[in-house]
């Protein structure tokens, strides 16, 4: 069977657990934003022209930098975090074999996939230009196993709301999550937006990106740099278990992204451009979602990636050798088994 040439994350399953660190509206400290020249026309930006304070943050236990514009935490460029599933510090999510867990540990888990193979949505009546999302949704549904269903009710959907610039959360997060579309995304920006919310992060960012291309450190704007760090901060590379790296895939940076002198900052190894398009779903991405989400709604997952990240009942955990493992904070790589919704250490 032919590897998947992609990373991808399933959608994101569980709430954080409540805690006095969770990051809030009252813990999201405002800042005074600075004006950045952006001129690249494909990267998508949460917030284009605006730069504000970087911190660090832990989601789904894993340690991430994300930057505070607006009150928003933004996660390289136009990946929003939700704040009350985030914390300023490790939260535990893995327990030992036959620890008790917390009651509370359960309230608000969300299911792990959009069930069914459907994502309800609905469109703002005030979002301009409505037939990019349309044909962006007509496009999800003619290459893969999704659904796109007008929302009646449903708790658990996307909103297409117009704002600043192109972003998105990260799978289903549970509740009303919206897709922000300024009047310059095109339907491929929002292509690219609709996979981040059914579970997709971006290409440049997998575990073995640096066998294939090269960052330009000093390319790129000043403060932006964490936008270009892997999902792993230390111990696998992923290079004895996945294949290249997709240049096709829809959810790949441009060579120009984040700029600061008009150089570009990623390349292949050998010092070359590439094309990097938003016009439509790679082979890569396709197959890809479809193993995500197979065919008939069944359960999903069945064909875990070894060296890929995914992100399962609330924690990112590395498939490898066909077994899960966790980078905790305090511990270290250890192997860890998901038990009736629960990651504990094997």
């Amino acid at each position: 069977m032919k590897k998947r040439n992609f990373i991808y994350m399933l959608p994101l399953l569980g709430i954080m657990a409540c805690s006095e660190d969770t990051v809030s509206e009252e813990t999201i400290e405002e800042t005074e934003t600075q004006t950045v020249e952006f001129k690249d026309d494909i990267t998508e930006i949460a917030f284009p022209g605006e730069t504000g304070k970087v911190t660090d943050i832990y989601y789904t236990g894993m340690k991430m930098p994300v930057e505070n514009v607006n009150g928003r935490m933004i996660y390289q460029g136009d990946i929003m975090i939700p704040k009350d599933k985030a914390s300023k510090s490790p939260v535990k999510l893995v327990y030992e074999k036959g620890e008790e867990v917390p009651e509370n540990k359960s309230v608000g888990r969300t299911s792990s996939y959009w069930t069914d193979n459907t994502v309800y949505y609905e469109i703002d009546g005030s979002l301009p230009d409505k037939a990019r999302v349309t044909d962006a949704i007509n496009h999800w549904e003619a290459n893969t196993n999704l659904k796109f269903v007008k929302r009646s009710g449903q708790s658990n959907y996307i909103y297409f709301t117009p704002g600043s610039g192109c972003s998105s959360y990260v799978g289903m997060i549970g509740g009303k999550q919206n897709i922000v579309l300024a009047s310059g995304c095109s339907t491929g920006n929002t292509i690219h937006e609709i996979g981040h919310a059914v579970g997709l992060w971006h290409e440049q960012s997998r575990v073995d990106r640096d066998n294939h291309i090269t960052i330009h450190w000093n390319n790129i704007q000043s403060g932006r740099e964490y936008n270009f760090e892997t999902y792993a901060s230390a111990g696998y590379d992923g290079k004895e278990f996945t294949s290249n790296l997709d240049f096709g895939s829809i959810m790949l940076y441009s060579p120009y992204s984040f700029s600061a002198n008009g150089e570009p900052t990623i390349t292949k190894k050998d010092g070359s451009l590439y094309g990097a398009q938003r016009s439509a779903l790679s082979n890569g991405d396709v197959t890809g979602v479809n193993s995500m989400y197979p065919s008939g709604g069944g359960e999903s997952g069945s064909n875990y990636i070894n060296g890929e990240y995914y992100t399962i009942a609330g924690l990112t955990v590395l498939r490898s050798w066909d077994l899960w493992y966790y980078n905790s904070p305090t511990l270290g790589w250890r192997q860890v088994e998901l038990i009736d919704g629960y990651w504990r250490y094997a």
